[in-house]
Formats: structure tokens, C-alpha cells, sequence
């Protein structure tokens, strides 16, 4: 399978599963709107992502992917299965142990998080409750992270990509159904969201099994302590576990870089936790889309090529990413910034969404997508080190990254509130990537093909006809209030959306950019 189709399979399923996100985000917000129930929700909902992140797509994914693809590559598949099963082994009960800390210490955990909580009647009580019975949705995603490593491993890209869209069409049902229930029951509809959560996460551990079954890679995880001494003790284990380190050092950056955010976001306003919420929903459309797809896919193969010593291979899969991440990722920034309002409005500005809510999830938003070249670049990047098993490095810029983030939330929080958390998240994000490229130069690794200053030129003339349009659609009509017109503003933001795609790969064209070219490079 070529990258670009392997990507383009991932993005589709991922739109898929963002489309339903979307419209999972709009029910809550017409449905809950934005208030300390809302915030409390989040706040919970966050913690087990946070977690996630931590050991799941985090510092696991990072270690277990590249020394599988390399074990694959030199050892073959019958020693790499029982790798498989030894790492499972100690993952199960990592997990099992950090599940049962973590409903016990919720309280600590919802302080830790959003302590502003305390402040707003109930608020820290309902977050404490709905941490504690969502926290096991960690251990159910960490088993999915496992198994999607193998299938991206094996380049089977569909099943890992499309099991997101199972937590949202539970978390749709929950809504649709679960909410309008409790409420008879003089419940707060809210909690039924819980419910959502735990059910997508068993669904989404569900499909991985009769796939990686159908490959002879269903590990068998031991329940013996005999069994379990001797997976802790395996080579391939051990080496996981010592990349582990400086890569849980580097995710738990980002992660503590989130938690003081959100902390500084209890303490605004009421609503602030859900205005972020909302514009990060927006924001990681595009983030998942390219960024996250791209890195699935190139993971993988960039440690297969070290691991070959394949430098030509690996620095031509890196010169395609980042050409890709230029060629869509900038027109998608152009749009949060220029277009932020419509998409906001159109997408969440029903119920008891108010129309002071659009103006505070829109600039927030904008805060994201200045940054939104950055966050994607990470993606493509980091594999470059975590392919060499250097995972020192990001770790190190991650560092230096979090202390200029934080630095500039004492900038901008106390002129732009909530949105100077987006825009320090951002800037950030752009000194990260533009780090991690400067290494990657001068330890000569990634070698640009010739073409990008044409490349370049052809992009930004394209983004400035693009830039133009979206301007006037913002300033044309009323977005806000074509609230009593719902079904004519969302055609109407089809409409736009289409035409600027017109507009920028148009603008391509006219440059005489050859786009099947670059995307098959």
C-alpha cells in the first residue's frame, strides 16, 4: 500500500468519525449549552483522556511501534508475536492497577485539574462522580492503542482509524436517548454522557479483537505470576519500558501544559473550560485529519527504513509529509483564523447555546489556528526521532516548549482571558516543530528534495486568493444571526466551504503546481 493511499485511508475514516464528533459536540451544546455541569463534564472527561495520552497514543505508542516495526523488520513474526503477548501481559495489569488509584484518588485528581471547580455550586462534586465511574475508559483505550500499534505495524490502517467513530455514535445515543431519560427520571441528563463514554470504549477494544484474531495476532495475556515475571523480564519488554521513560517525560509535558490551562481556565469565567472545549473540538478536526493520519502511516515505515538502513527512503517519506502538512495545513489555519465565526455558529449555535458563546469559542479558535501549522508538523516530525528510538530529544525541546507556553499564558490570559491560552497553546506549537525540523537538518537525517522554494511560492499565492474569499464571507453576512435560519446557513456554509476549495486548488493550478505529483511523490 503507497503512503498516500495508506493516509488517505486513515483521513477518511478519521473525517468520518470527526463529522460524528461534530455533530456529538453540537448536541451537547444545544442540548447543555455552556455551564458549571458542562465544565464539570469536561473536566472529567479529560482526566482519562489525559491519561490516554499519558501511556495510550502517548509515551507507549511512541516506544512500543518503532521497537515492534524494528523486531518485525530483523527478528520475524514468530518471535514478534511472542513480543506482542508479552507486552499485552504487562500492559493488562499496569492498567488494571492504575484504574483502581485512579477512581480512588478522583478527588485529587479533579483538584489537581480544575480546582476553580470548588468555586461554582456542585460543580466539583459532579466532576469527582463522573471521573470516578469514566477514569476505566483509560485501560479500555490503552488495550486499543496496543492493538492498533500491530495493525499499523502489519499496515492493516483501517480498523485502528475507524474505531474513534464507535465512542461518538455511543456518545450520540447517550445523548439522544440516555439524556432525555434521566431527565424523566429526575436525573441530570448530563451523567447519561458518562454512560456514552464507557460503552464507546468497550465497542472500540471490541472490533480490534476479531482483526488482529483474523492475523494469528491476538496476544494472550498471563495471568500467572510466573508468567508475568518472565513478560517483564523480556528484551523487547525492557527496551519498551527504557524508551517509555524519557518518552513518558515528554508526554507528561504536554499533558502538565494542559492540566495548568485548564487550571487557569476554572478560575475565568464560568463556561471557559466548554468555550476551550468546543474550539479544540474544531481545532482538532484538521489536526486529525492530516496530522494525526500522517503520523499513524509514517511511524511504522520510518522505523522499518532505519531499521533496514534504508536514509534515502527515510528521508524521502519525511520530505512527502511535510509537503503534504504545507499544502493543506496552511489553507485550514487561513480558515480558523478567517473563518472562524461561521464554523462556530453554524456547527454549535443551537438550544441553550447563547450568542455570547460564539464570539468566546470564536476567538479562541483563532488562537488555535494561528498555531495550526505547528500542531500538525509535530506529528510528522517526532516520528523522524521515535523512528531512531531517540526519544530523548523531543523530550528535551518539549520541555524548553512548555516553559515558553507558560510563559506567554502570563502574556496573554490577562488581556484575552480563555483565547490567550489557545494562542499560547500555538505559538508554542510553532516553536516545537520549527526545533524539531532544525535537528533533523543538521543531524542530516532529513535532506529536502530539491523543488520546495517553487513549492513554497505556489502555496502562499494560493492561500492569499483563499484569505481573500474567506474574508468576505465573514464579513458578508450575518452568521449569528441567521440563527432562526438554521437549515439555510448550514447550506450556506457548505456553499462557502466548496467554493474556497475552488478558490485553493484553483489558485494551485494557476501557479501550475502538478498536485497529483506532489501528492504521490
Amino acid at each position: 500500500m503507497s503512503l498516500f493511499k495508506a493516509a488517505s485511508t486513515v483521513s477518511l475514516l478519521t473525517l468520518a468519525s470527526r463529522v460524528l464528533g461534530l455533530v456529538r459536540d453540537l448536541l451537547m451544546a444545544s442540548m447543555f449549552g455552556a455551564n458549571v455541569l458542562t465544565d464539570a463534564f469536561n473536566v472529567a472527561f479529560r482526566i482519562p483522556n489525559l491519561f490516554r495520552r499519558l501511556f495510550a497514543e502517548g509515551a507507549f505508542s511512541q516506544a512500543f511501534v518503532p521497537v515492534l516495526a524494528t523486531h518485525k523488520a530483523q527478528q520475524g513474526e514468530e518471535s514478534t508475536r511472542l513480543l506482542i503477548s508479552a507486552v499485552a501481559t504487562v500492559l493488562f495489569w499496569v492498567l488494571l492497577i492504575t484504574c483502581v488509584l485512579g477512581v480512588v484518588g478522583a478527588p485529587v485528581l479533579v483538584w489537581l485539574l480544575a480546582s476553580g471547580l470548588r468555586h461554582e455550586p456542585g460543580g466539583m462534586e459532579a466532576a469527582v462522580l463522573m471521573t470516578r465511574w469514566m477514569f476505566p475508559y483509560i485501560g479500555f483505550m490503552s488495550l486499543v492503542a496496543l492493538s492498533a500499534g500491530v495493525l499499523n505495524t502489519w499496515k492493516r490502517f483501517a480498523v485502528s482509524a475507524l474505531t474513534p467513530v464507535l465512542l461518538n455514535l455511543s456518545m450520540i445515543a447517550a445523548a439522544v436517548l440516555g439524556a432525555p431519560f434521566f431527565a424523566r427520571h429526575g436525573i441530570e441528563p448530563i451523567y447519561a454522557m458518562v454512560g456514552g463514554v464507557m460503552v464507546g470504549g468497550v465497542l472500540q477494544l471490541g472490533v480490534q479483537i476479531p482483526a488482529l484474531a483474523r492475523l494469528g495476532l491476538l496476544p494472550r495475556i498471563g495471568m500467572g505470576w510466573s508468567t508475568i515475571r518472565a513478560a517483564f523480564a523480556n528484551p523487547g519488554v525492557r527496551r519498551i519500558l527504557t524508551l517509555m521513560g524519557p518518552a513518558l517525560l515528554g508526554v507528561g509535558v504536554a499533558q502538565i501544559s494542559l492540566m495548568i490551562n485548564t487550571q487557569i481556565a476554572s478560575y475565568l469565567q464560568q463556561g471557559s473550560v466548554t468555550w476551550l472545549f468546543y474550539a479544540d473540538r474544531l481545532m482538532e478536526f484538521p489536526t486529525a485529519l492530516l496530522g494525526v493520519a500522517l503520523g499513524v502511516v509514517l511511524t511504522a515505515q520510518l522505523a522499518s527504513a532505519k531499521a533496514s538502513g534504508d536514509s534515502e527512503r527515510y528521508s524521502a517519506m519525511l520530505d512527502w509529509g511535510l509537503r503534504i502538512v504545507v499544502l493543506l495545513s496552511v489553507p485550514c489555519a487561513i480558515g480558523l483564523v478567517l473563518f472562524a465565526k461561521p464554523l462556530v455558529a453554524t456547527l454549535f449555535h443551537y438550544g441553550a447555546l447563547r450568542d455570547s458563546d460564539v464570539g468566546q469559542i470564536t476567538v479562541a479558535l483563532q488562537g488555535y489556528g494561528i498555531g495550526l501549522l505547528g500542531l500538525v508538523a509535530v506529528k510528522v516530525l517526532a516520528p523522524g526521532y521515535y523512528a531512531s528510538q531517540d526519544i530523548r530529544t523531543p523530550v528535551k525541546i518539549a520541555i524548553i516548549v512548555l516553559v515558553v507556553t507558560q510563559l506567554l499564558n502570563v502574556l496573554f490570559v490577562p488581556y484575552f482571558a480563555h483565547a490567550g491560552l489557545a494562542l499560547s497553546i500555538g505559538l508554542g506549537a510553532l516553536v516545537n516543530a520549527t526545533w524539531l525540523l532544525v535537528g533533523l537538518l543538521r543531524r542530516g537525517s532529513y535532506k529536502p528534495h530539491p523543488g520546495w522554494g517553487r513549492f513554497l511560492l505556489q502555496v502562499l499565492a494560493a492561500n492569499v486568493l483563499l484569505a481573500g474569499f474567506l474574508f468576505w464571507a465573514n464579513q458578508h453576512f450575518d452568521w449569528v444571526a441567521l440563527r432562526s435560519h438554521a437549515m439555510w446557513r448550514v447550506g450556506l456554509l457548505a456553499s462557502i466551504l466548496i467554493g474556497a476549495m475552488v478558490v485553493y486548488f484553483g489558485g494551485l493550478w494557476a501557479a501550475r503546481m502538478n498536485l497529483r505529483q506532489v501528492l504521490r511523490k
